[in-house]
C-alpha cells in the first residue's frame, strides 16, 4: 500500500478516534439522601424530558446516609455534585476548608409563603400549651446540629430555654418520629412533608410552631460542586442543569401530578396513597423553578447557625455562589 494513502488512513482513525473520546458522556456523581424531598434519583424517569442526557453528560445518583457524609466524598473526589443542607454548607467551608466550594442551584426551600413548613408536634394531651412547657421535657431530632435541630433550639433559646439545662434532646430518625411520640417517649417532634401528612398523627398530635417560625423563610438544601469540576466540565454542566429544570418543571406541572405520584411511589416501594394531594404541590416543599437560590434567607440561616454555636466563624455567602450556569441553563428554556 503506498505510503501517501497509509498516512491519510492513519489520520483518519485519530481523527475518529478523538471525535469518539471528545464525544464521551462527562460523569456527574450527584449525591442524595432521602427521596422526597430530594428528587435526584428520579429526576430523569422520563427519558422524553431530557435533551443532553447520555450525549454530553451521565448522571450517578449517589445514596449517603447524610449530608455530612457528602463533605468527605467531594474532599476525596468521589463526589461531583453535593445536595447539602445550609447546615452542612457552612461545615464545609468553615471546618473542611472548602474554599472552593460553590453553590449552583437551588434544592428546595421551607417556609416559602403558601407553601410547607417543617412542623414541631406534641401530643394532643401533653398539656404543652406554649414553648415554655417545654421546660424540662426530652425532644426529637432528626440529627444535632441538622437545620430542623437548629431551629428547634433558635425557637427555645428565643424562650429562655437552653439544651441540656432546660431540655434534653435524643436523636430520632425521622420513619421512627410518630412512634415515639404516641408511645410517650418523647415529648416534641418535628417530621417533613413525607410524614407529616398522616391522618393517625394528625388525630394524636397538634403543631406546637413551625420551621418557619423559629428562622423565617430557611434556604434547606442547595447544590453544591468544587470549582474545579466546574471549570472542566462547563458545558456539561450547563447542559445538566438545563435538563435537571425541564424534568423539575414537568414534575410541577400539575397536569403530570399522578404520573410523578407514580414514579415515586415505585421508587420509593411505598403507596402512592402516602403521596397523592400533597407531593409536588404547595403543600410540599418550595423548588424554585428556575433554580435560583434564596440567598437572602441562606445568609440569615447561616448567621443563626453561628449564633447557636454550630459554625466556629461567620460565611459570607456572596464568596461561595457561582450561578451563571444555571442562568445559562435557564436562558435555554425560554
Amino acid at each position: 500500500m503506498p505510503r501517501a494513502i497509509c498516512a491519510l488512513l492513519l489520520a483518519t482513525l485519530l481523527l475518529v478516534a478523538g471525535h469518539a473520546v471528545a464525544a464521551e458522556p462527562v460523569a456527574i456523581r450527584i449525591g442524595w439522601v432521602v427521596t422526597p424531598p430530594e428528587l435526584q434519583p428520579v429526576l430523569f424517569a422520563r427519558p422524553d424530558v431530557t435533551k443532553h442526557l447520555g450525549k454530553s453528560y451521565a448522571m450517578e445518583p449517589v445514596h449517603f446516609k447524610s449530608t455530612p457524609v457528602m463533605i468527605t466524598a467531594l474532599a476525596a473526589g468521589e463526589l461531583d455534585i453535593a445536595a447539602l443542607t445550609f447546615a452542612s454548607f457552612g461545615t464545609a467551608i468553615v471546618n473542611a476548608h472548602m474554599e472552593d466550594l460553590r453553590i449552583i442551584a437551588d434544592e428546595f426551600q421551607d417556609g416559602v409563603e403558601g407553601y410547607f413548613t417543617e412542623p414541631y408536634l406534641v401530643r394532643r394531651d401533653s398539656g404543652i400549651d406554649k414553648v415554655e412547657d417545654l421546660k424540662g421535657k426530652v425532644i426529637a431530632t432528626n440529627g444535632i446540629g441538622a437545620g430542623v435541630d437548629m431551629a428547634m433550639r433558635a425557637m427555645l433559646r428565643r424562650h429562655g430555654l437552653e439544651d441540656k439545662r432546660d431540655y434534653s434532646v435524643v436523636e430520632v430518625q425521622f420513619p421512627n418520629m410518630k412512634a415515639v411520640l404516641l408511645e410517650r417517649k418523647v415529648d416534641m417532634i418535628v417530621v417533613p412533608a413525607a410524614f407529616a401528612h398522616d391522618p393517625e398523627l394528625d388525630k394524636a398530635a397538634r403543631l406546637l410552631f413551625t420551621q418557619r417560625e423559629a428562622m423565617g423563610p430557611t434556604q434547606f438544601a442547595v447544590w453544591t460542586a468544587r470549582t474545579p469540576f466546574l471549570e472542566k466540565n462547563r458545558a456539561a454542566v450547563v447542559d445538566f442543569l438545563e435538563d435537571a429544570l425541564r424534568a423539575l418543571n414537568w414534575y410541577l406541572e400539575p397536569a403530570n401530578h399522578a404520573a410523578a405520584v407514580d414514579i415515586v411511589a415505585d421508587f420509593t416501594h411505598l403507596p402512592r396513597a402516602r403521596f397523592d394531594g400533597w407531593l409536588l404541590t404547595h403543600k410540599d416543599q418550595y423548588r424554585d423553578p428556575q433554580g435560583l437560590p434564596n440567598l437572602t434567607a441562606l445568609q440569615a440561616n447561616l448567621n443563626t447557625q453561628r449564633e447557636l454555636g454550630f459554625l466556629k466563624a461567620s460565611v459570607e455567602v456572596g464568596k461561595y455562589v457561582d450561578l451563571s450556569l444555571v442562568k445559562e441553563a435557564v436562558a435555554r428554556l425560554r
